[in-house]
């Protein structure tokens, strides 16, 4: 912790609130943190606060972390809905948009409405190109996080080895940054109420069936940044039926929202999405009620053998169907705790996702901000 990125670290975590403070944690001399805090300063990372209470003698000038240095960009690109957004350096959200298009819509309709999109957003609140730090991106399937490339999405036909970065170049030329939908609402959930858990799972249940990881708080995307894809977990109950991925016997054959709508249809209900069928259970629709509470059912029982490996602190529940959160939970409990370990499931929590249906907006940015007030990237920007 000695570098100008660390020093910033310190303050936007709450850990430090003066140069004095700053001495004491990371053992610089009082020489060498004033000219950290003033390379700081001179890039608008750190303000000036209120002197801090006076313990005896002069009283400490206060430094303060300055989200209005920047912005930063969210994407998360949907099936059917895309969701744009500028935030500012503490997360804060300054204007967001949404595109609707067809289901499954191709990249080159999507990747140009969206980057004319977030211009828009850039001009309408007047911010120039370079105060732009970063763009957090995010799309269903599994995404190369350092290529910023989609490299396996079952969910969009035609996606896998896009570019992201040279697709939004066009919105601005700051570091893109990807990920999948279940891990970009794990990422929001540091910033909701599982914020003081270390060790979470966060379940996206939507059209499909994501999974996202913090362990020890952390992200967890995996070797190719395929962890969490439980929805193509294979399931004997599934055996032979078709999956959208192009493969048979996956658990979204029978839990995923896609499935839902298509039984649902079969039964001579109008439905197109799973939103709808949500819609049928919040107003008592038994038949609806019954798919979620199913779907949840199918789904803690693969779930818990991730609990008997990761020993989470909570589950939190995402995604379109946690809008019926009472019912498809139900659901889920009944298989967790028949399946899981007593130990495992002992002060386990079940959580509804704090930000709804933003919560995609907020992981996208959150992922955008991560990178870039690093310390790494923080250093490199002040060289």
């Amino acid at each position: 912790m000695r570098s100008a990125g660390d020093v910033l670290q310190l303050i936007r975590d709450g850990r430090a609130s003066s140069r004095t403070d700053l001495v004491r944690l990371t053992g610089l001399s009082r020489t060498a943190v004033v000219a950290r805090v003033s390379a700081l300063a001179d890039a608008g990372l750190v303000t000036s606060a209120d002197e801090l209470a006076s313990t005896g003698g002069r009283p400490a000038a206060g430094l303060a972390f300055n989200g209005a240095a920047g912005v930063v960009l969210a994407a998360a690109i949907g099936r059917s809905r895309s969701q744009l957004g500028v935030f500012d350096l503490a997360g804060g959200e300054l204007a967001a948009s949404s595109l609707d298009h067809e289901v499954g819509a191709p990249p080159d309709v999507v990747m140009p409405a969206a980057a004319a999109g977030l211009r828009d957003l850039l001009a309408a609140r007047g911010v120039e190109a370079g105060r732009v730090l970063g763009i957090g991106v995010s799309l269903p399937g599994t995404v190369d996080p350092v290529r910023a490339l989609a490299i396996d999405s079952p969910a969009m036909a035609g996606w896998d080895g896009v570019d992201l970065a040279a697709a939004l170049a066009d919105a601005s030329s700051a570091p893109v940054h990807a990920g999948n939908d279940a891990d970009v609402l794990a990422r929001s959930e540091r910033l909701g109420r599982a914020a003081g858990f270390a060790d979470l799972l966060v379940v996206k249940a939507s059209t499909g069936l994501g999974l996202g990881i913090i362990a020890d708080g952390r992200v967890v995307t995996g070797h190719l940044g395929a962890a969490g894809e439980i929805g193509h977990t294979k399931v004997d109950d599934a055996a032979g039926l078709a999956c959208r991925c192009g493969d048979t016997g996956c658990l979204e054959t029978l839990a995923g929202g896609w499935a839902l709508v298509g039984r649902l249809r079969e039964a001579g209900h109008d439905v197109g999405h799973v939103r709808d069928l949500v819609a049928l259970a919040q107003h008592g629709d038994a038949e609806a009620k019954a798919l979620l509470r199913e779907s949840g059912r199918r789904l803690g029982e693969v779930l818990a053998v991730a609990l008997n490996l990761l020993n989470p602190q909570a589950v939190v529940v995402g995604g379109d169907m946690a809008a019926a959160f009472d019912v498809f939970t139900a659901g889920v409990r009944e298989s967790v705790y028949a399946r899981a370990t007593a130990l495992a499931t002992r002060d386990l929590r079940f959580l509804p996702a704090t930000f709804g249906d933003r919560a995609g907006l907020v992981g996208c940015a959150a992922m955008a901000l991560d990178h870039a007030l690093s310390p790494e990237a923080v250093d490199a920007r002040l060289a």
